[in-house]
């Protein structure tokens, strides 16, 4: 969550580094329609395969709460609100 929302990227994140492992807990916004259990997997093997990839540390866990789902209409209302702040 945030990212591209002019939010903190950092928002929804939170991790416990060790001097060789770390655990990893993400909040995710999923859009509505979409496989939360696919997404899930999805997102925890791509954050396990990065981490271990650049920081050389073994990933013990990736906790994922799911903290909303977006609708369809309430992109049209962000989007619609990003469009208002760059015209003015």
């Amino acid at each position: 969550p945030g990212a591209g929302s002019g939010k903190s990227v950092t928002r929804g994140v939170s991790v416990e580094v060790g001097e060789v492992q770390t655990a990893i807990d993400l909040e995710l916004v999923v859009d509505y329609g979409v496989s939360i259990t696919d997404v899930a997997g999805a997102v925890r093997e791509n954050v396990i395969s990065a981490v271990e990839r650049m920081a050389g540390r073994e990933v013990v866990e990736v906790n994922i709460m799911v903290g909303d789902v977006k609708l369809p209409d309430e992109e049209d209302e962000e989007d619609e609100g990003q469009e208002r702040q760059r015209l003015q």
